[in-house]
């Protein structure tokens, strides 16, 4: 493949799809294709628009080729998702969008079954953010339907059998939050021979392998005018991590921001976790467990921000820290090491002016991460990519409170695009590097300690 110059990219987040053609001597983003990735929540339950998807995708990988053609094709995606097939590759049952709630009517009955959190490193979620949890109700309530049950496939890999016809599985996602596999025994768990479907998980292979070619009938379609090679694809957070594994020296904590903000511990302090501040062990490219925690720090923040227009101006951040503003956990309850908390305000939510809300949420969502980190037993350096990225407030307060160096990960690419492009192709000598974040300095450095103290001791109380 050392011939390779183009690659389109499928990556399927959760708010959003895009197709992305990168080219790999520049490490640019030629072109991006992007909708909205929406949830059907009619039918038997609420699911992702797979049909939808699929014409999206054909559709921008016609596009891509007729503009500029390109060598190869992979996929990275949101977790918590898998394909259930039939013997000829078709779904037996629709996708089911992981904060549907229905796998939670059956969780004493799961909890029964499931392998404990030390084994997996999968703690216990609401809603079908387990994927352990979402096959034990969809085998409960369709007992006929899964009987004709042939693969269970891990979703990225979904749509590389749509493009091969070959149909595999791959370690990052089966170790993202699954309770289907062991990242310190790198094998199954006991769930797989509990839920009988040790014959039905499709084979797995590495994250960079060739799976196979571009169909005659995909060719045909999009006018591709020879077959192309699409390699197996990774789980998204471990894509943007791939990167860093093969550029930085341990130990680093990478945190990657979206709708999900998941913090990553590479070589950090070897210790107990603790499973009820949402910890869990994540599995990299290589198939070695990461330490990682998570909350919906995007959407925390446009749950406080989205009929917002106003930016922040100084005074705004001054009366943050004069009227003692402060966001308390968690507006996202299910998830994160407050979990289980309601969210409030330090004064009444009425005299809080908009670009001070903005201030707050900001600095709320910082500490968040760094709890985050401090449960993890984070050490060394931290980077941070994503759209978090341009938030200053954000930055400001982690660079102030945390004793190590902060970076960004910036430029044209996306840190899932820069991972799943360098899974093809390592070579890094062309792409931009991460920057050191300037930390703040005189009163505004002294106001941010004092608020980062007082938040933590108002949290704790």
């Amino acid at each position: 493949m050392n011939k390779t110059q183009n690659i389109a990219l499928i990556d399927i987040g959760k708010t959003n799809i895009k197709v992305v053609l990168v080219n790999l001597n520049s490490f640019t983003e030629l072109i991006v294709l992007s909708e909205p990735n929406v949830v059907v929540n009619k039918g038997l339950y609420p699911h992702y628009d797979t049909d939808n998807l699929w014409k999206f995708i054909k559709s921008s990988l016609g596009t891509l080729y007729r503009r500029y053609s390109f060598e190869a094709v992979t996929v990275t995606t949101h977790g918590a998702a898998v394909a259930l097939i039939d013997k000829n590759g078709r779904l037996i049952l629709p996708i089911i969008d992981y904060e549907f709630d229905g796998p939670d009517t059956f969780y004493k009955d799961y909890e029964k079954i499931r392998p404990k959190f030390k084994e997996t490193g999968t703690p216990k979620a609401p809603l079908g953010v387990v994927i352990g949890a979402q096959i034990f109700w969809q085998k409960k309530i369709f007992p006929h339907i899964f009987k004709s049950l042939k693969s269970i496939i891990t979703y990225p890999q979904y749509w590389v059998g749509l493009l091969t016809g070959k149909w595999c599985t791959e370690v990052s996602y089966l170790g993202c939050h699954s309770d289907l596999w062991l990242p310190f025994k790198n094998r199954f768990s006991s769930l797989v021979t509990n839920l009988e479907i040790n014959k039905r998980i499709g084979s797995i292979r590495k994250a960079n392998d060739i799976i196979g070619f571009t169909l005659p009938t995909i060719n045909e379609e999009l006018g591709i005018k020879k077959s192309i090679p699409v390699y197996c694809g990774i789980h998204d957070s471990n894509a943007s991590l791939f990167r860093h594994l093969i550029e930085q020296d341990k130990p680093f904590s990478l945190v990657t921001t979206g709708t999900w903000v998941i913090i990553m511990s590479v070589g950090g302090e070897k210790k107990t976790f603790n499973p009820k501040k949402d910890i869990l062990i994540n599995v990299d490219a290589f198939g070695n467990p990461v330490p990682s925690a998570r909350f919906m720090g995007g959407r925390e923040f446009e749950i406080v921000t989205k009929n917002i227009s106003t930016k922040p101006n100084a005074e705004d951040i001054k009366s943050v820290f004069n009227k003692s503003i402060y966001l308390f956990p968690a507006l996202v309850p299910q998830y994160g090491p407050f979990k289980g908390r309601e969210s409030y305000w330090s004064i009444s939510e009425n005299k809080i002016n908009e670009g001070e809300k903005v201030v707050a949420v900001s600095y709320y969502l910082a500490m968040v991460t760094l709890v985050s980190l401090e449960a993890l037993g984070a050490k060394g350096s931290l980077i941070i990519e994503g759209p978090f990225t341009r938030n200053k407030f954000y930055l400001d307060l982690i660079a102030t409170v945390l004793e190590a160096d902060l970076y960004l990960s910036e430029g044209s690419l996306t840190g899932t695009s820069i991972g799943s492009t360098l899974l093809i192709n390592n070579n890094t000598s062309n792409l931009s590097k991460i920057t050191k974040y300037d930390n703040p300095e005189g009163e505004y450095k002294q106001n941010l300690i004092n608020y980062s103290k007082k938040w933590k001791h108002l949290v704790n109380k």
